[in-house]
């Protein structure tokens, strides 16, 4: 929590201010028990209806006050708060934004998700709650003991006595409280995920009728959210009956001590009812605490998972320079490859084994790069590896003889343009989710990406063509048009490397070669990684990698994998019928040139 607090440095007049104002609000209703005190014992007793009335007035005047101190105190209290869940809210985002894949999958975006949104509520409404309520109800506690130890002494030591066992109580129950807020967020985290899943997955759940196993599975988790939450408020809710046992029983002997000492004339009957007024506002103050202890507690648990990602470090350092021998090689930069896997392994966080040992590749510039392989083969994998979206845990990636990792991540990931499996656009227009390959891209720019990627007809096919509106997820375009407006994302920055992951799966076989054409025939034609299932996509690439359990089976042309790799020839045979030809004559089928 104490991390968190950094976010309120802009907000310190607020802090002060709020704070401020409830504590002369307090004081000024730590006055009226001593005016109702002179009403009764000056007022009544003299039957003076003039003094009464002017009291009274006091008594208003007094509230009056307190509600303006109060009114400003909750102003600049929710000022602070909204400001600092913002602050909040903005570093969180961006410190995410700036982890790499690897911390990403080790956090879960569920998690991540609960911590942006309800952990922060809960820290924001604490603060909020705190600089209204923290001081001020300390503050009419022992405020209100010393007024008793005014009035008298001995009526005061029951104050002293309740006190203690009353702090007691209620920090008792907060230490208690907290480690199990923090399973209930937990727990919360674990509904979160699979409404997630759920959600995103729904249309799977409906082909495979499999709606009823999904809504037992989100019971069990809301289940044990339920168990816990009521475990946890069962403890919390001891605080309002045991601080209205302790602070009742307290009156009782208040008023029995009270009325002997009014009968032996020690104390008046004004200030027997002040002690008693006191002591009322002590259980309304304390209850008003036992309730803020139980948010503190749950905040502080909040706070805690929120300052865990806060404090998680990224793999991938943002700024990192490039060595001053870049300058040097930059006129023999153009005979360097283009990208070169250098008995590269990796091994995802917390796996047994490598997903990819001992990749051993160059590709020169200009070259089209198809990858295939079986499901698992980490093709995907290999490809992440040269933006850097996961670093290798052995052996390098070079680009234009430079390891990726000694590249700032911004200038890498110019270098590279990639079209990811899943086709993702944004909420917007289509000009804007164009331009995040290029924001300052003309019109002209964007329609030649459009072009090459095949997507000008769903352009020109919407009303408003640019500036069409585009759905949450890219809801209103089908698979195929998502797939050709990602692809044309990333041709509009004119990429020195492009990454087609799967990315035209949706795409029929026609298209795919009408693509793959204009690709080839791009201005300072980029170097080409086409990650595919179809053989058909890749046979007429300058290089075929085949893998298989990450290991690399064959590397060659079509003709020469399909007579020297087995993996690649059982591929191709699956995909067409068993050709009686030599391989030969198999490769010498139509199809059109990338």
């Amino acid at each position: 929590m104490k991390k968190l607090l950094v976010y309120l440095k802009d907000y310190k007049k607020e802090s002060v201010l709020a704070p401020l104002f409830k504590m002369l609000e307090a004081s000024f209703e730590l006055i009226v028990p001593l005016v109702v005190t002179a009403v009764i014992d000056v007022g009544i007793a003299r039957q003076d209806g003039g003094y009464i009335v002017r009291m009274c007035l006091v008594m208003v005047a007094l509230g009056l006050i307190g509600l303006v101190c109060s009114v400003t105190a909750q102003y600049f209290a929710a000022k602070a708060a909204a400001g600092f869940g913002t602050k909040v809210r903005h570093s969180l985002f961006a410190h995410i934004q700036s982890l790499s894949f690897t911390e990403i999958d080790r956090a879960g975006t569920a998690t991540l998700i609960t911590r942006m949104t309800s952990d922060i509520n809960q820290v924001q409404s604490a603060v909020n709650m705190v600089l209204r309520l923290f001081l001020r109800s300390p503050f009419i506690v022992f405020g209100a003991m010393i007024m008793a130890f005014t009035i008298d002494v001995k009526s005061a030591l029951i104050f002293a006595v309740a006190i203690p066992l009353l702090s007691f109580v209620v920090f008792g129950v907060m230490g208690v409280s907290i480690p199990l807020y923090r399973k209930v967020q937990e727990r919360l985290d674990r509904v979160l995920g699979i409404t997630r899943e759920n959600l995103a997955g729904v249309r799977v759940i409906r082909a495979f009728h499999k709606e009823e196993e999904e809504k037992a599975r989100f019971e069990e988790g809301l289940e044990s959210l339920t168990f816990m939450q009521n475990y946890v408020g069962k403890i919390s809710a001891f605080l309002n009956p045991l601080t209205y046992v302790i602070i009742n029983g307290a009156t009782i002997v208040l008023l029995y001590v009270g009325a002997v000492q009014v009968d032996t004339g020690i104390l008046t009957q004004g200030e027997v009812v002040a002690l008693v007024n006191y002591m009322s506002q002590i259980l309304v103050e304390l209850v008003k605490l036992a309730n803020l202890i139980v948010l503190i507690t749950k905040a502080v648990a909040c706070a805690n998972r929120v300052e865990s990602v806060l404090s998680m470090e990224s793999s991938m350092p943002k700024e990192q320079k490039i060595s001053e021998q870049t300058d040097v090689l930059k006129s023999s930069v153009e005979d360097l490859p283009a990208v070169r896997f250098s008995h590269v392994g990796l091994a995802y966080q917390g796996a047994g084994a490598e997903s990819l040992s001992d990749i051993d590749f160059s590709v020169k510039r200009g070259e089209t790069v198809g990858i295939i392989g079986g499901t698992g083969s980490g093709k995907t994998s290999l490809v992440h590896l040269i933006p850097r979206f996961y670093d290798v845990t052995r052996g390098e990636v070079l680009i234009d003889g430079r390891d990726v990792r000694e590249y700032p991540l911004a200038q890498l990931r110019q270098k590279v343009g990639i079209v990811m499996q899943r086709a993702v656009l944004f909420q917007g227009t289509i000009r804007e989710n164009l331009c995040w390959g290029k924001p300052d891209a003309t019109d002209a720019e964007l329609y030649e990406a459009l072009e090459i990627a095949q997507a000008k007809e769903v352009v020109d096919g919407k009303e408003g063509g640019l500036e069409a509106l585009v759905e949450q997820g890219g809801k209103n375009f089908s698979g195929g048009q998502r797939q050709r407006l990602t692809i044309a994302r990333a041709l509009a920055r004119k990429p020195q490397i492009l990454i087609l992951d799967d990315s035209a799966s949706a795409l029929d076989y026609a298209t795919d070669a009408k693509l793959r054409k204009a690709i080839r025939e791009m201005e300072g034609r980029p170097t080409v990684f086409i990650v595919s299932q179809r053989t058909s996509s890749i046979q007429h690439a300058d290089k075929i990698i085949v893998l298989e359990d990450g290991e690399v089976a064959g590397i060659g042309t079509h003709e020469g994998l399909l007579v020297d790799c087995s993996v690649y020839r059982e591929i191709y045979e699956s995909q067409y019928k068993k050709q009686t030809q030599a391989p030969a004559s198999a490769a010498t089928e139509k199809g059109l040139p990338l």
